[in-house]
C-alpha cells in the first residue's frame, strides 16, 4: 500500500496575443480521433493490467483470478530490476502520447496510471521491497491467501499443489531479499519484529497433515478426480518443501535477522529515512503536507475532540477526571463480552441493523454481499480490532469484515458500532464494492490499491454517519465514536512523532492512552502498527476532514437544496481518487446542482452527476 500523490494538472489553452494561433494549437481533437486516442490508451492500460496480475500472481488470487494459481510472486532481485526497468519503460511510452488528445476522463486516468508507475519506482528506489515482512504478515503467514483461492475441480487442487512444490524457492527469495535489506540497514525495528517469531513457530508442525496449508485436501470431496493421489501429493510436498522451508526461515529469523532489526523505532533513523517518510506522508494523504504540518494538525484536532469527550463524561455524571473516565471503559467488565461467541454475534447484529438504513444516506447501493468473519487465530493476537477484505473481482467472493475476536475481554462493547460503520457498510464494503462495479472504470483504478486518503477518509466520515443512521443512540456508544474519531488524530501526533520527530514507542503509547479510551493491547498494537506502516495511518484523518470540508460546503452553497444522498453518490461515482481531483469534481458537481435548482427551483435529486 504505498504510491505517492497525485497533483492533477488540467490542461489550458491560454489566449495571449497570437489569439488565433492559440485557438488552432488548442482545438480539441476530431470526435472520430478522440475516440481512436482514446481506445488506444485504455488498449495500454489492459495490458499492463495483464501484465500487473501475471508479474503477481497473489494478486491474481486475491481478486478470484485463478489463471496463475499454480505460482508464486517471483521476488528475486532479478525480477525486482525487471520491474524496475519496466516501469522506466512505460513512462517513455506514457511520455508519447499525446494526452491532450485524450477524452477529459482518459485524461484523468491518464494522470492517475502515470503517477502510480512513477510510485512504484518511487518504492523500489527507498527499498520498500527490501522488508517484505513484519508483524502484520508476510510469507510467515502465506496460508491465509488460502482464504480467497476456490477449490471446486480438479485443477484447482492441482495447481495450489504446483504452489506448494515452489514453496521453497519462494521462501529463499524471501530470505534473499532480507539479508540484502540487513546489509543496507533497512529492517524494521526489532521490537515489533520479535512477534514473528511465534507465527513462524504456527508452521512447524510434526506432520504435514497438520499444517494449515494442507487445509483444502482435509475438505476436498471424494469426488474430484485423483482426490487420493492429490492428497498424497500434497501431504509429500509439504513434508519435502514447505516445512524445510520454515525450518529454515526460522533459524535465519532468529539468529540472523531479529538481532540485526532496528532498535530505533522510527523510520528516520533508516537510510534516507527522513526522505522516504516524507514522501510516504505525501503520498498516503495525497497532500503536499510536511510531517512537521501534519503534527500540528493532529494536535489541534486531539483538542478539539477532547473538549467533546469531556462533555460527555459530564453529561454521564461521572465524577473523575477524563483519564479516570478513560481507566472506568477499559476496566469495568459491563463493557466487555465473556466469549468470543458472544462478541461475534453482536458485531453480526451491528450490520444487521446498519443495512436497512442505508436509503436513507445513499441513492446507489453496492450488488455485492458482505458476511462478517473472525480474524484467523494465527495473526488475531498481533493484528488490530477488525479489517475489511474487499470482494472478488469477478464477483465469485463476498466482501467480509473481519473482526478480531482474541481475549474479549479487551474488546469494549462501546467501540463496536463506530468500529463497524468504518470496515463494513456505509465504510468500507459500501465504497470499494461500489467502486468494483463501476462499469468503465480501468481495471488498474478498479482493483488497485487506490488512495488512502480516499479510502480511509471515507471509512473514518463513514463512522459520523452512525447517528444518521440509528447509532450511537447512548453516550457511551457516542463516547465510542469520538474515541475512534480521537484515534485517527492521535495517529497523525504519534505517528509523525516516531518517523519525524525521535519519539520512542513508550512515549507514543503513552501519548496515545492519554487521549483515547482504547484498551493497552489494542493501543500496543495500534503503535507497533505505525511502526510497522509508515505513513499509512496519516491518511485517515487528512482523508475524513477533506470530505467533511466538501460536504459543509455544499451544504452552504446549496441550502434547502442540499440532499445528502445525492452528495454521497456524487463522493463515491468515480471511485478513490486523490483529494485534490475529488475535491476539483464535487466543487463542479456543486455548481451543477446550483445551476439546476436556480433554473427549476426543485431540489436535487439523488442521482446528480460529477463533473
Amino acid at each position: 500500500m504505498m504510491r505517492a500523490p497525485i497533483s492533477a494538472r488540467w490542461m489550458r489553452c491560454w489566449i495571449g496575443v497570437l489569439l488565433a494561433l492559440a485557438v488552432s494549437a488548442c482545438k480539441p481533437p476530431a470526435r472520430d480521433e478522440r475516440a481512436d486516442a482514446d481506445a488506444a490508451f485504455l488498449q495500454l492500460l489492459d495490458q499492463q493490467w495483464q501484465h500487473t496480475l501475471e508479474d503477481s500472481p497473489l494478486t491474481a488470487t486475491y481478486l478470484g483470478d485463478r489463471r496463475y494459481n499454480d505460482r508464486w510472486d517471483d521476488v528475486s532481485a532479478a525480477a525486482f530490476a525487471a520491474r524496475q526497468q519496466h516501469g522506466e519503460q512505460l513512462l517513455v511510452q506514457l511520455a508519447a502520447i499525446d494526452r491532450q488528445a485524450l477524452s477529459t476522463e482518459q485524461q484523468l486516468n491518464y494522470d492517475l496510471f502515470r503517477q502510480q508507475t512513477q510510485d512504484q519506482l518511487d518504492s523500489l528506489r527507498y527499498g520498500a521491497h527490501l522488508l517484505p515482512i513484519n508483524q502484520r504478515g508476510g510469507i510467515q503467514t502465506a496460508h491465509e491467501m488460502l482464504e480467497a483461492m476456490r477449490f471446486e475441480t480438479a485443477k484447482d487442487y492441482q495447481d495450489y499443489l504446483a504452489r506448494l512444490q515452489h514453496f521453497g524457492v519462494y521462501m529463499d527469495q524471501t530470505i534473499a531479499l532480507m539479508r540484502q535489506g540487513m546489509a543496507q540497514g533497512r529492517t524494521y525495528p526489532r521490537v515489533i519484529m520479535q512477534r514473528v517469531s511465534a507465527q513462524i513457530a504456527h508452521q512447524r508442525v510434526a506432520d504435514a497433515r497438520q499444517s494449515p496449508f494442507y487445509a483444502p485436501f482435509v475438505a476436498m470431496p471424494g469426488t474430484i478426480d485423483g482426490a487420493a493421489a492429490l492428497r498424497s501429493a500434497a501431504a509429500d510436498a509439504i513434508r519435502d518443501q514447505v516445512l524445510p522451508a520454515y525450518e529454515r526461515f526460522a533459524t535465519f529469523f532468529d539468529q540472523d535477522y531479529l538481532p540485526a532489526c532496528a532498535a530505533a523505532p522510527g523510520l528516520a533513523a533508516q537510510p534516507q529515512g527522513d526522505a522516504f517518510y516524507a514522501y510516504l506522508a505525501r503520498h498516503h494523504t495525497t497532500t503536499t503536507l510536511t510531517p512537521d504540518q501534519i503534527h500540528q494538525i493532529g494536535l489541534s484536532e486531539v483538542a478539539r475532540i477532547r473538549a467533546q469527550m469531556e462533555t460527555i463524561r459530564s453529561q454521564v455524571g461521572f465524577e473523575g477526571d477524563l483519564k479516570a473516565f478513560f481507566e472506568h471503559l477499559r476496566t469495568d467488565p459491563r463493557y466487555f463480552y465473556e466469549s468470543p461467541q458472544a462478541l461475534m454475534d453482536a458485531y453480526t447484529l451491528i450490520v444487521k441493523r446498519i443495512d436497512p438504513q442505508l436509503v436513507r444516506l445513499f441513492g446507489k447501493l453496492p450488488r455485492t454481499p458482505y458476511g462478517v468473519r473472525a480474524i484467523p487465530d494465527s495473526s488475531a493476537p498481533d493484528t488490530t480490532t477488525a479489517y475489511y477484505y474487499p470482494p472478488a473481482a469477478d464477483g465469485s467472493r463476498a466482501g467480509y469484515y473481519y473482526v478480531n475476536l482474541y481475549r474479549p475481554e479487551t474488546r469494549p462493547k462501546w467501540e463496536m458500532e463506530a468500529l463497524s460503520a468504518h470496515e463494513s457498510v456505509p465504510g468500507h464494503h459500501l465504497q470499494l464494492a461500489l467502486q468494483m462495479e463501476l462499469g468503465d472504470m480501468p481495471a488498474f483504478r478498479k482493483y488497485g490499491e487506490g488512495y488512502t486518503a480516499y479510502v480511509e477518509g471515507w471509512g473514518l466520515y463513514a463512522e459520523s454517519l452512525g447517528g444518521e443512521l440509528g447509532l450511537y443512540a447512548d453516550p457511551y456508544s457516542r463516547f465510542g465514536q469520538l474515541t475512534y474519531e480521537m484515534w485517527r488524530a492521535v495517529r497523525l501526533v504519534v505517528d509523525t512523532g516516531l518517523h519525524a520527530k525521535g519519539w520512542t514507542r513508550q512515549q507514543a503509547i503513552d501519548y496515545f492512552a492519554d487521549n483515547a479510551a482504547k484498551t493497552p493491547l489494542d493501543i500496543a498494537n495500534e503503535i507497533d502498527r505505525y511502526m510497522a506502516m509508515p505513513g499509512q495511518a496519516l491518511a485517515y484523518k487528512i482523508g475524513e476532514l477533506k470530505i467533511k470540508e466538501l460536504r459543509a460546503r455544499a451544504e452552504q452553497r446549496l441550502g434547502a437544496r442540499f440532499d445528502v444522498r445525492a452528495f454521497h453518490d456524487a463522493v463515491l461515482a468515480s471511485g478513490a481518487v486523490p483529494l485534490q481531483i475529488l475535491e476539483q469534481r464535487i466543487d463542479a458537481w456543486i455548481e451543477t446542482q446550483a445551476q439546476a435548482g436556480a433554473g427549476s427551483g426543485n431540489r436535487s435529486g439523488a442521482g446528480g452527476q460529477v463533473g
